[in-house]
């Protein structure tokens, strides 16, 4: 599925695959693993505070190891459910010792109903975070200004939400993502949270963001396994058109095919 203008490299490790999926709420570990392969992914999430909360992984972490070597995929464990940055700070190093990564999906919840990251939290969580050696995949939203501190506290890579959490509303602020891309253009950004639709994950390719991660959308989908495949194909088919150039809209109409001014060569 991927090729070689898919490459991007998160924290210096080169991937062919923009695509990061979840890892919650499929109706079998089988169908997890299928959708794994279908995806193409190369980074794979899981919440280590909901394992926990489970009593164990009923095998989950070991089809993702499985995929990581099969597929080279990376594991992401996450601060799902975390409401404080000392909560997700104590968090991340518990998934650094049982899972052997020092990449961390941060993730500190400021508001129940929306499930809106909290800025304060998420930047002092990240700081300290950065000190301790980690790789911060922070969850943010789309303010500006909490972003660039983001990177103040030590970040490389920041994760906007199009919308909120599983709400599948795709991109529902377009300008502040367009915001970000044209002021953080060296910056790696990633849309997370609120893609219902390949379409959605198209469109946030074709602004120029770097790579998309979802889980919803293809864990409740009738057909995981489809669904991820769907998604795999939009994202790379987003990033070829933002590489290619995506047309500008236009107020009025403009001929395609313009019969004046114009030489023809007729043979």
């Amino acid at each position: 599925m991927s090729n070689a203008t898919q490459t991007w490299a998160p924290y210096g490790v080169e991937l062919s695959s923009r695509f990061l999926l979840g890892t919650a709420g499929y109706p079998s570990p089988q169908v997890l693993a299928e959708s794994i392969a279908a995806s193409g992914t190369q980074i794979v999430t899981v919440g280590l505070k909901r394992t926990l909360a489970a009593g164990g992984d009923n095998g989950f972490v070991e089809i993702i190891r499985t995929a990581m070597q099969e597929h080279g995929a990376h594991l992401l464990p996450n601060t799902a459910g975390c409401r404080s940055a000392r909560e997700a700070i104590t968090l991340a190093h518990m998934a650094r010792e049982l899972y052997g990564t020092h990449w961390i999906k941060l993730e500190v919840v400021g508001d129940e109903h929306t499930l809106q990251p909290d800025p304060w939290g998420t930047v002092e969580a990240a700081a300290q975070l950065t000190k301790d050696g980690f790789a911060v995949f922070p969850y943010c939203t789309d303010d500006l200004v909490t972003c660039q501190r983001l990177l103040d506290a030590g970040c490389e890579l920041l994760m906007p939400w199009g919308a909120p959490i599983g709400s599948g509303q795709g991109l529902i602020n377009p300008f502040a993502l367009r915001t970000l891309r044209a002021r953080l253009p060296g910056v790696p950004l990633v849309v997370d949270a609120g893609i219902g639709a390949p379409s959605h994950a198209a469109a946030a390719m074709e602004l120029g963001f770097d790579a998309v991660l979802l889980n919803s959308a293809v864990s409740q989908a009738v057909d995981p396994v489809r669904m991820a495949r769907a998604f795999g194909l939009a994202i790379e088919a987003g990033r070829a058109a933002y590489e290619a150039g995506v047309m500008a809209p236009q107020d009025m109409a403009v001929a395609s095919t313009p019969v004046s001014g114009h030489p023809f060569l007729i043979n």
